[in-house]
């Protein structure tokens, strides 16, 4: 049942179609979540001050699932491409933020001593020292947060949506189609699992020096 529904809409194109849809929400609110997650977490790394200012705020709000947002997403950005984008957006940032953040905090302080004994300029110190020595808590706040923000797209396509491999998984599940259900949890999952393995990929490039 679920191999003939499977190539059916291989065959029939739709799920290609649904899941390119889905595809470009998700890269969307993915880029936003990593560069305002890594923006902010480089700030609040950095500053003991940032820190203080937005860790009951961060916590207050990071266990809050993107799927109780959605009544005021719509009450704030109605039901067009952007909330979708939001709520994919919400799914990343914060595992972003907490991974940056806590990877620039804590630098190995012997790394910062013998900067500090040469003199270094700060602005060095944070792009050439710092920032680099993160990079493996950065990576896996990006691997983490492309997780979640797959996680989200059901969510986000429940929001006035027509289109997109979350709105074919809620759909099929009104109508009792469990074998189409399961074809998008399979799409989704291999399609996440391509793009893990991709950054993966790019995380090896990137950390090459990296011999611990």
């Amino acid at each position: 049942m679920v191999w003939n529904t499977l190539t059916t809409k291989v065959l029939n194109g739709t799920l290609f179609s649904e899941l390119l849809v889905s595809i470009v929400r998700v890269l969307q609110g993915y880029f936003l979540a990593a560069f305002f997650g890594i923006g902010l977490g480089i700030l609040v790394g950095l500053s003991k001050n940032m820190q203080k200012l937005t860790e009951i705020i961060i916590q207050v709000l990071r266990p809050i699932p993107p799927i109780a947002w959605i009544p005021l997403v719509i009450l704030w950005m109605g039901i067009g491409e952007g909330s979708k984008v939001f709520l994919i957006f919400l799914g990343g940032f914060f595992t972003n933020l907490i991974n940056v953040s806590e990877g620039i905090y804590y630098t190995d302080s012997k790394i910062l001593e013998v900067a500090k004994v040469l003199e270094t300029p700060k602005w060095k110190v944070v792009t050439q020292v710092i920032i680099p020595a993160a990079l493996p808590s950065i990576f896996t706040g990006l691997r983490v947060s492309l997780g979640s923000c797959w996680s989200c797209v059901v969510a986000a396509e429940l929001v006035a949506s027509t289109s997109g491999i979350g709105y074919m998984i809620s759909n099929a599940r009104n109508y009792g189609q469990m074998d189409t259900v399961i074809v998008g949890m399979l799409a989704i999952g291999v399609v996440g699992k391509l793009m893990d393995v991709l950054l993966k990929w790019v995380e090896s490039k990137a950390l090459a020096w990296n011999v611990s």
